[in-house]
């Protein structure tokens, strides 16, 4: 039994609204803003493998793997980032981080 694309398209639409969501609504902390970032990668990964495996073509495929590579990437060295500024200011609200400036 074949699934179409449609079920993966509605689960990545899902998933970038969440994303998108989170990003505006959490201006303030900046861990939920990475994860929404990350809700974000995980759902254009979803459309690129469902319509690699649609067309019988492994490029989407391919293309999901650099994605994930550079999320790994943007996690590791954004959660540096976080850490090595709490250890500076004690906090890792976004509104201090604007002080940072100059």
């Amino acid at each position: 039994m074949f699934i179409g694309v449609t079920p993966y398209l509605v689960l990545s639409a899902l998933l970038f609204s969440l994303g998108t969501i989170g990003v505006f609504l959490n201006r303030r902390h900046i861990i939920s803003i990475l994860m929404s970032i990350e809700l974000i990668l995980l759902a254009v990964n979803i459309n690129f493998v469902a319509f690699s495996a649609d067309l019988a073509d492994l490029t989407g495929q391919i293309f999901s793997l650099f994605i994930l590579t550079i999320a790994a990437a943007e996690a590791a060295i954004g959660l540096a980032i976080v850490m090595v500024y709490f250890r500076n200011r004690s906090t890792i609200s976004i509104d201090d981080a604007s002080q940072m400036r100059g």
